[in-house]
């Protein structure tokens, strides 16, 4: 717990198990909920050829994280360290300028 607290620059052990359980639960809820729009959007793994769902799947499942990340840690009273974590991810794969400020 120590080496998490001093990377995240957390202050408690409480706020590294909530961080833990807001990473778990928006996990879970970000893969559970790529079916349903899978399903909207007329593709199933059995109709659809394995490569070009489970690309679609995996990139519709990284967008729902990225965008509920935030959400769900504001729930638990973590949104500052969500959204930095959000913004840092996110520019480490190039799309820095989405955050760049007026």
């Amino acid at each position: 717990m120590e080496k998490l607290k001093q990377r995240w620059g957390l202050t408690s052990n409480f706020q590294v198990l909530v961080i833990i359980i807001v990473f778990a639960i928006n996990g879970s809820f970000a893969a559970h909920i790529g079916e349903p729009i899978t399903d909207f959007f007329g593709l199933s793994s059995e109709t659809t050829n394995p490569f070009i769902f489970w690309s679609i799947r995996i990139i519709l499942v990284f967008v729902v994280y990225q965008t509920t990340l935030p959400i769900v840690g504001y729930c638990f009273g973590q949104f500052k360290f969500f959204w930095n974590f959000t913004k840092k991810m996110l520019s480490r794969m190039g799309l820095k300028r989405l955050f760049k400020e007026a």
